[in-house]
């Protein structure tokens, strides 16, 4: 983001925990702010006035709500009101439609707290959107996949993944792409868009895929009964909602095309 941001010249400031490196902030020529979201009275003083402000931090592991959003919202003073907020929520805050087509209108019913969190962050930013008379924009994006986001240390150690006639649907976007329609949102999107590549298809594909792409052995395929004992909460979590995100709108309104449309092209592009 930083370095597409820097290509159209614009400046940029990162607030972050951990903070940025000398070599990170000069590479991708950023201003840097040390901050946490979980100590808001505490955060730097940020340049927001008539910026456009990219909310990536996630919610607190635990609880249904998001105290880190809710606590960065009051901290943007009236008089340093942003240009637009794009926030990156997921596309589980629908919950499972069994595999149906998912669009902007189709009802939310999350199915984890995971879930939940990111919607109460949505309601949040929605409400603040309408005090201050500042859009915002809501970005509902499936797993993200490219460098340094593959399963490949899974794949390394052997780990099963659910048999391809037990799995659900999943939605992806590569990361780079993920980055144009980011920077889209800001220049053209306005209310919510379903993020994805919009060719959904299986973990067990996706695995396979992947394997194969690096020359690693596929991994075992295990039967639903057994994954519950053998997959850890969060992985089974995603494997028993199914839902296809339409990304149509995405598509039409920002106006982005995206670089890697399908997996396998995401996959050999991926160094």
């Amino acid at each position: 983001m930083a370095t597409l941001c820097r290509q159209r010249g614009w400046q940029v400031n990162a607030l972050s925990r951990k903070g940025v490196t000398a070599t990170q902030a000069s590479a991708a020529a950023v201003t840097a702010y040390l901050g946490d979201l979980d100590h808001p009275r505490d955060l730097p003083a940020l340049p927001t006035a008539a910026s456009w402000v990219f909310y990536f931090a996630p919610p607190p592991p635990q609880g249904n709500t998001d105290p880190r959003i809710d606590g960065f919202l009051h901290a943007i003073s009236n008089s340093a009101l942003p240009r637009k907020i794009i926030y990156i929520s997921t596309s589980g805050v629908y919950g499972d439609y069994q595999g149906a087509w998912v669009t902007e209108d189709s009802t939310v019913n999350p199915a984890t707290d995971r879930a939940r969190r990111r919607l109460a962050a949505e309601r949040l930013l929605r409400d603040w959107e309408q005090r201050n008379d500042v859009p915002a924009v809501i970005l509902r994006v499936g797993g993200i996949y490219g460098p340094g986001r593959l399963p490949l240390e899974r794949l390394r150690q052997g780990t099963p993944v659910l048999r391809e006639a037990d799995c659900g649907y999943t939605n992806r976007i590569h990361a780079d792409d993920l980055a144009m329609v980011c920077m889209a949102a800001a220049q053209h999107g306005h209310g919510i868009y379903n993020i994805s590549d919009g060719h959904p298809t299986t973990m067990a594909d996706y695995f396979n895929k992947v394997a194969k792409r690096y020359e690693l052995p596929a991994p075992p395929q295990i039967g639903l009964d057994q994954a519950k004992q053998v997959l850890s909460p969060e992985m089974m979590s995603y494997l028993m909602e199914s839902r296809r995100l339409d990304n149509h709108k995405m598509l039409r309104e920002l106006g982005v095309k995206l670089r890697y449309p399908t997996l396998t092209e995401g996959l050999t592009d991926t160094a």
